[in-house]
């Protein structure tokens, strides 16, 4: 079995998603698969960690000839306690997905899936993370299939640069798109994210809403141009937040190198 490339797998949604059963039934052909996904949805958690609560990690029967397991903690707790605990050797590709849920845009940032992707990114290892731009428990992923097999062949050739993972998103559009693009992420954001409810003891509590605001609908470079016009997005990303210093900012090479508090 060595011999064969090894894919880890993880997602957000938890072990028992329709989604990432989708993802490994495309995947076990390429290579041997071991799924590491958390035991319940974990959507939101971006690169979160578990700190303080201990971790465990549940052998869950085979599926299509994959090894799974579901854990605790978060996405990237999923990561760090395969690499450290369950993989008897590196694996060849991290592939997080296929997540119920656009991870568009800014929404990349909040994501569990992509927090995965960007672990195995900074552990070093080609990385990919799926989405299909519905939340249906049910959704149809056959729409997806041909990207999965697609990227993932590509990415098993040629493999990744280093520090760069990709964030690929599939419209929800009911058949398999046309096509698919490079894009950059859209500039948007989240509008009234929180409402404000009262309960029947007069108290004030508040629950996540809010609706997606985006700030440039006809920038055709963007991910979110391509989703709404049917077409699949692949954003090239990276685990590294750092930019080159614009002009604006070049007062920060005055500051005195001896500053002290």
């Amino acid at each position: 079995m060595d011999n064969r490339p090894l894919i880890l797998v993880s997602n957000d949604d938890s072990i028992y998603a329709k989604g990432v059963k989708e993802l490994i039934s495309r995947l076990v052909k390429f290579g041997d698969v071991v799924a590491v996904c958390p035991d319940a949805p974990r959507s939101g958690q971006s690169m979160a960690i578990t700190v303080n609560d201990p971790l465990r990690i549940t052998p869950m029967p085979d599926f299509e000839g994959a090894k799974m397991y579901k854990t605790s903690g978060t996405p990237v707790d999923c990561i760090k306690l395969a690499m450290h605990h369950i993989l008897k050797r590196r694996p060849d590709l991290v592939v997080a997905g296929i997540n119920h849920g656009s991870n568009a845009s800014v929404n990349e940032l909040y994501s569990g899936t992509m927090g995965a992707t960007f672990e195995g990114c900074a552990f070093g290892i080609p990385s990919i993370g799926f989405s299909l731009t519905s939340h249906d428990p049910d959704a149809d992923f056959t729409q997806c299939f041909r990207a999965v097999d697609t990227i993932v062949e590509k990415v098993l050739r040629g493999g990744l640069p280093e520090g760069i993972c990709l964030n690929v998103n599939i419209p929800d559009i009911g058949h398999t798109p046309a096509g698919m693009r490079i894009c950059t992420p859209c500039h948007g954001h989240w509008d009234d994210e929180y409402k404000a409810y009262t309960d029947p003891a007069g108290h004030t509590f508040y629950l996540l809403s809010g609706e997606f605001i985006n700030d440039e609908p006809d920038n055709e470079l963007t991910d979110e141009w391509c989703l709404a016009h049917g077409i699949i997005s692949i954003v090239p990303t990276s685990v590294n937040r750092s930019v080159l210093i614009p002009k604006s900012l070049a007062w920060l090479y005055s500051l005195p190198s001896d500053y002290k508090l």
